[in-house]
C-alpha cells in the first residue's frame, strides 16, 4: 500500500513538508483554481507536479477531477464539459498521473453540520447532526415538501433545535452547509440551492442514473486507452439529502455504476468512512467483493450516533469523525483485505502499491492554531497515518506469516 496525503495546493496551511514529515509518500491532490468543466492546462499540471516532487514526493493521484453540475444534469453544454474532461485525462496522462478521483453527488461534495465539535478525548472533530440538518432543510432553506417528508415528529424535534440556537448559531449552521467543505464551490446561497433543487427535481433519480451511466460509457474507454483509473467516491453520507438522489450510497449502487463499463478503468475509490456511516454498508464484505477495481482508498472511521427518521421510510444517521482505529469501520480487517489483494495482484503480474491516504483527522494540540481546512489538520492526520502504517505493517508480516506456514 502506498502511504499519500491530501494537499490542497500551494495555499494549503499544511505543507508538502509536513506531508513528507509525516511519512508520506506520495501527494493527493487537484488543480482546485481551475472551474470543473474546463480544462487543466498541460503546462500547470506540470508546474504541479514539479512543485510536488521538488519537496521529494510524487504525485500519485488526483482528487478531484471535478463533474459539472452541468454534466450531471445533463444541462445545455454538458458534451462540451465532457469532452473538456477527456482532455484534461490526456493531459494529466502526459505527465504520468493514472489514478483520477471523482465524484457524482450532486450539488454538494461530503456534507457536515459542525466543523470543530468536541471530540470524546479532547481535540475537535466534524460532525453531521441529522436533527440539525432537518432544520436546515425545512426552517432555513424552506425546501418544498420538506415537512411531508421529515413528517411531523422529526419536523418538530428540528424545530425546538432551532429554537435553541442563537442567531450567530444559526448562521454558522448556514454557512457550514452552504459552503460545501473542501470540494465544494463554495459560492451557494440558499436561492442558489432553491433552483438546483428545482433543475434536479425534474431529473429524478432516474435521469440521474442515466446520465451517470453515459458518462461512464462515453469517458471510461478513454480513460483505458490513457491507462487511467478513474474511481468513483461514495456518497458522504450515503443518504439522499435535500431531497437529491444519491446514487453511490451502497453495494448495489457500486455494482451498477461498475456494470455501466466492464473496463479496469471504471473503478472506485474505496471511503470507508462515507460507506461506513451507514449499519447496513458491511465494509469488509464489500472491500472483498469490490477489490478487483478499487483503484485508491480513504481510511477513516465514523461513529454512529443514532438516526432521525423521516416520512417516507427512511433515516438519516447522525455521526462524528473518530479516530481512525475507533469507531464503527474495522480499519485494521480491512488493511489485511486491502494486502490481501495486493498480493493477488502481485501474483498475477501487477506490482503496483494500491494507494490510500488517512482520511480526514481530529484537530489535535495546535492544529486550531493552523487554521487548515476542515477535517484536514496536520497532527490529527499524522496521527492517523501513524495508527495505519503500524496496521500496515501488522497486516504485511501476518501475510508472510501464513505464507510461510499456510495457518495463521
Amino acid at each position: 500500500m502506498k502511504q499519500t496525503w491530501r494537499w490542497f495546493g500551494p495555499d494549503d496551511r499544511v505543507t508538502l513538508r509536513d506531508a513528507r514529515e509525516a511519512g508520506a509518500e506520495g501527494i493527493v491532490t487537484a488543480l482546485h483554481e481551475v472551474p470543473a468543466g474546463t480544462v487543466w492546462p498541460l503546462e500547470q499540471i506540470r508546474r504541479r507536479k514539479e512543485e510536488i516532487e521538488a519537496a521529494g514526493l510524487q504525485w500519485s493521484v488526483v482528487e478531484s477531477l471535478d463533474i459539472s453540475e452541468t454534466v450531471k444534469m445533463r444541462a445545455p453544454g454538458w458534451q462540451r464539459d465532457v469532452e473538456n474532461l477527456k482532455q484534461s485525462l490526456q493531459n494529466l496522462a502526459k505527465c504520468g498521473i493514472r489514478t483520477v478521483a471523482y465524484n457524482w453527488m450532486p450539488l454538494f461534495s461530503w456534507m457536515r453540520t459542525h466543523l470543530h465539535a468536541p471530540a470524546p478525548n479532547g481535540g475537535f472533530t466534524t460532525r453531521f447532526d441529522a436533527t440539525a440538518f432537518a432544520a436546515f432543510d425545512l426552517y432555513l432553506l424552506k425546501r418544498k415538501d420538506a415537512e411531508r417528508e421529515w413528517g411531523e415528529d422529526s419536523s418538530r424535534k428540528a424545530y425546538a433545535y432551532l429554537q435553541n440556537l442563537t442567531e450567530p448559531q444559526r448562521e454558522e449552521l448556514q454557512s457550514t452547509i452552504l459552503y460545501g467543505l473542501p470540494g465544494g464551490n463554495g459560492n451557494h446561497t440558499l436561492q442558489t440551492v432553491r433552483e438546483a433543487l428545482t433543475w434536479y427535481s425534474e431529473l429524478g433519480e432516474i435521469g440521474f442514473r442515466e446520465n451517470a451511466g453515459d458518462f461512464l460509457r462515453s469517458v471510461s474507454p478513454v480513460a483505458a486507452e490513457l491507462g487511467i483509473k478513474l474511481c468513483v467516491h461514495p456518497d458522504d453520507p450515503p443518504r439522499p439529502l435535500l431531497g437529491l438522489p444519491r446514487i453511490v450510497s451502497t453495494a448495489h449502487d457500486l455494482e451498477w455504476l461498475l456494470a455501466q463499463s466492464d473496463l479496469d478503468a471504471n473503478g472506485i475509490t474505496f471511503c470507508t468512512g462515507a460507506l461506513g456511516v451507514r449499519a447496513d454498508n458491511d465494509l469488509i464484505t464489500m472491500v472483498r467483493r469490490f477489490a478487483p477495481r478499487i483503484a485508491f482508498f480513504h481510511l477513516r472511521s465514523t461513529q454512529r450516533e443514532g438516526t432521525l427518521e423521516n416520512a417516507i421510510g427512511g433515516e438519516m444517521e447522525s455521526f462524528f469523525e473518530a479516530e481512525h482505529l475507533k469507531g464503527d469501520a474495522d480499519l485494521i480487517g480491512i488493511v489485511i483485505e486491502i494486502v490481501k489483494e495486493e498480493r493477488r495482484r502481485s501474483a498475477h503480474g501487477d506490482s503496483m502499491q494500491i494507494p490510500f491516504r488517512a482520511d480526514h483527522g481530529q484537530e489535535l494540540l495546535n492544529d486550531r492554531e493552523r487554521g487548515a481546512a476542515p477535517a484536514y489538520p496536520a497532527v490529527g492526520r499524522l496521527r492517523g497515518l501513524a495508527e495505519l502504517r503500524g496496521s500496515l505493517r501488522m497486516a504485511e508480516r501476518l501475510m508472510m506469516e501464513v505464507g510461510q506456514n499456510g495457518t495463521l
